[in-house]
């Protein structure tokens, strides 16, 4: 059940065998979530955190005249709400956006494990870290970029985050969200999306059929994001 958790952990750092096996007894529950259920809900405190197992997900928030912003988006291997951990409160929710298996974690465990297994504890960190990290190139992408550098920035991350954990096929992987739902993600309309998507298809970029997408000229790609994937911290090395 962890393993998209473990691709993720050691694409950055040697976990042991010790470590796999505490990671293991950690889960203490497993739920399946429907299409647009929510995994957690805004103002919730939660005693446990949420493992994505498989499927996608996507943390939100809604503004009182009844739109949603999507802030970040989640595959298998992410702790969804790891941070609820310490944050207690949860100032959004987390919602599914295709099928979703899920694993919880009991806070509680994860406290002894924050006091017993430093390497451990530091990894998790890690993985916060880095949603911090994506944050903020989301941040960058909406507000400098434009509208297509910004699509083609969120697929090529989509993509390197996708293949560590297996989810890739060459250079596919399934995509289940609507135009409308991707139109919430980058923040502009679905006529504007729409235009967009149209032309990084005539340029030979991409393609989405049947809720896949495949890259079709992955430097071109990189070069238009101006994607530099530092950020998602790939690189194997003692933390």
């Amino acid at each position: 059940m962890i393993e998209s958790l473990l691709l993720n952990l050691e694409s950055h750092d040697v976990v042991s065998e010790q470590e796999q096996a505490l990671l293991r007894s950690l889960i203490s529950r497993d739920r399946r979530f429907k299409v647009d259920e929510d995994i957690v809900t805004e103002g919730s405190r939660p005693g446990y955190s949420t493992l994505l197992v498989d499927g996608f997900a996507a943390r939100y928030k809604f503004m009182t005249d009844g739109t949603r912003q999507i802030t970040a988006l989640h595959i298998a291997g992410d702790f969804v709400d790891l941070h609820a951990f310490l944050l207690k409160t949860m100032d959004h929710g987390i919602v599914a956006m295709s099928p979703c298996h899920v694993a919880f974690v009991e806070h509680a465990d994860l406290k002894s494990v924050s006091e017993s297994n430093p390497h451990l504890s530091r990894l998790l960190w890690l993985e916060t870290l880095i949603d911090g990290a994506i944050h903020r190139e989301w941040i960058v992408a909406m507000g400098r970029r434009s509208k297509k550098a910004h699509i083609a920035h969120l697929i090529c991350e989509l993509f390197m985050r996708l293949q560590v954990v297996r989810r890739t096929a060459g250079l596919s992987f399934h995509f289940p969200l609507t135009q409308l739902e991707l139109a919430d993600v980058l923040g502009i309309s679905i006529v504007h999306l729409n235009k967009t998507l149209q032309v990084l298809r005539k340029e030979g970029l991409l393609s989405w059929i049947n809720q896949t997408i495949t890259i079709l000229d992955w430097p071109r790609l990189q070069t238009l994001a101006q994607f530099d994937p530092t950020y998602l911290s790939l690189a194997v090395e003692p933390r």
